[in-house]
């Protein structure tokens, strides 16, 4: 039985994208909603970013392409993803009839890739936003190009910024030398909004195989490891842009939601965790929903960004 709550942690993200909880699900984590939905109350979030969408049909790279580290895992999928016209026949009938706000997160190999999916998604219903994947780090020679150059940043949303009026969510990398110069340049084409971080280039090696556990060597660093550098950066990152934040990386457990909210985050996206709690990101929005309720508690609006820094 769905529990009731009064909603005391709506957020808005800007240009329509309205969340009834600051609570998202992070692409790559949850696929299209589908499986997630048979075991979690998906109407208790803000909303899921759907696993990556590009033009064609992905394979991704070659197995080994998971592994567990301390604290994390390290993965090198390569956006593997049933392709645009799959996603139109076959994922969208239960995304338009989900009770939460939908993004779509969209990668390419060029901006003529963006381009294409954006307006064929944008005719129809059932979408609230688009995060821009420009920042995945286990695929060569591809997104990750753009996610690390201003000018490339500032070209494909611009390009996109003319082709929807739908909310534009720019997922940023770590792996840069000033992850808030790439976030000015998306805030200057026109995105609605940054989310940050994906994850960090690492590796894992068997010494006595004296291999490494990834096919493709090195991959993408998730989990609980990450979450004292995501926080540096969404730090960093609000303190640059006029923008909504969304915060993520290493998110499990209410204590790290609210260490994100009060560091300047406008919502955050739960990743990795989704994996070993399937129903973590109901959990944490039912607990943030509690805490705000409570009138002695610093209203939501009010707790985001309030981090006292003026102490050693």
């Amino acid at each position: 039985m769905k529990e009731e709550v009064v909603r005391t942690t709506r957020v808005s993200l800007g240009r329509g994208l309205e969340l009834r909880s600051p609570v998202l699900l992070a692409s790559g984590t949850v696929s299209y909603g589908e499986e997630l939905d048979r075991l979690s109350d998906l109407s208790a979030i803000g909303g899921i970013v759907t696993k990556a969408i590009s033009p064609e049909p992905r394979r991704g790279n070659p197995p080994q392409r998971i592994a567990e580290t301390p604290c994390g895992m390290v993965n090198a999928i390569g956006l593997a993803n049933v392709g645009l016209d799959r996603f139109v026949t076959d994922k969208m009938p239960f995304l338009q009839e989900l009770d939460t706000a939908v993004i779509v997160n969209i990668a390419g190999k060029s901006i003529d890739d963006y381009c294409t999916v954006v307006e064929r998604l944008d005719g129809m219903d059932g979408i609230d936003g688009y995060e821009i994947n420009l920042s995945c780090p286990n695929v060569k020679g591809e997104c990750m190009i753009m996610g690390v150059s201003r000018e490339a940043t500032f070209e494909i949303i611009s390009r996109l910024r003319e082709l929807t009026e739908r909310h534009l969510m720019v997922k940023l990398t770590p792996n840069v030398t000033s992850i808030s110069a790439i976030a000015l340049a998306a805030q200057e084409a026109g995105a609605d909004s940054v989310s940050l971080i994906n994850t960090v280039v690492g590796m894992a090696v068997d010494y006595r195989t004296r291999k490494p556990l990834l096919t493709n060597v090195t991959g993408g660093l998730s989990g609980p490891a990450i979450k004292p550098i995501a926080l540096a950066k969404v730090w960093e990152v609000c303190n640059a842009v006029k923008i909504p934040v969304v915060g993520m990386g290493g998110i499990s457990s209410f204590s790290d939601a609210m260490e994100f909210l009060v560091t300047g985050a406008s919502a955050i996206q739960i990743g990795t965790m989704n994996f070993v709690y399937p129903d973590i990101g109901e959990k944490i929005a039912r607990e943030l929903e509690h805490h705000f309720a409570d009138p002695a508690t610093i209203p939501l609006h009010d707790y985001i960004g309030s981090l006292d820094t003026s102490r050693p």
